[in-house]
């Protein structure tokens, strides 16, 4: 028997996020999945490091990594509509999980609790980092589009940092303090 679970995973590369909205870059679920893993790594080393956490960063990384994969499925609901209500978050949770069980039903029973645990992670001090690192993610992609004159993610910006900051998680300030300023230099001055 064939199983398809990774050909399926490996469709990311055709998903576009951001589709509200007029970019000057596209970019794609893996893109987007990729960069999430590594600074959902960062953030765990961060807080290791400076606050003293326990943090499984590898862990925190592959679930990075998973975060977004039901879009295959579902393909990439724009934010605005799908926390518009308490109805539609709870219709895109169902629709979710049924995407997550499509794609656990392309793996062989002995593979699908391993993977099921990194499609549907039980909440934890990771899954916390994973949902900043993907703020910070979309808070980058928002000031690139800002940077290159582009007005449109002027309030996707403001109401990401907004995100950022109430959460409050030490490891995501101190990399907004720290880092995030570098992603607004050019090639030469990095």
């Amino acid at each position: 028997m064939q199983y398809s679970f990774f050909a399926l995973l490996f469709r990311q590369r055709y998903i576009g996020r951001w589709s509200l909205m007029h970019s000057t870059e596209q970019e794609t679920l893996a893109q987007h999945s990729m960069e999430c893993a590594v600074l959902s790594h960062c953030l765990c080393e961060i807080g290791n490091t400076f606050f003293g956490g326990s943090y499984d960063s590898s862990y925190a990384a592959l679930l990075g990594l998973f975060h977004d994969s039901p879009e295959v499925i579902t393909g990439d609901l724009p934010t605005p509509i799908k926390y518009a209500s308490e109805e539609m978050r709870t219709t895109y949770g169902m629709i979710e999980d049924k995407a997550v069980q499509r794609m656990l039903s392309k793996l062989p029973n002995e593979l699908k609790e391993t993977y099921s645990a990194l499609l549907r992670p039980e909440s934890g001090n990771e899954t916390k980092i994973v949902k900043a690192a993907d703020k910070l993610c979309a808070l980058i992609k928002c000031s690139n589009e800002k940077r290159s004159g582009n007005r449109e993610f002027d309030a996707a910006y403001a109401a990401t940092k907004a995100e950022l900051e109430k959460m409050d998680l030490p490891e995501a300030n101190w990399f907004m303090e720290n880092m995030l300023s570098s992603f607004e230099l050019p090639i030469d001055e990095l």
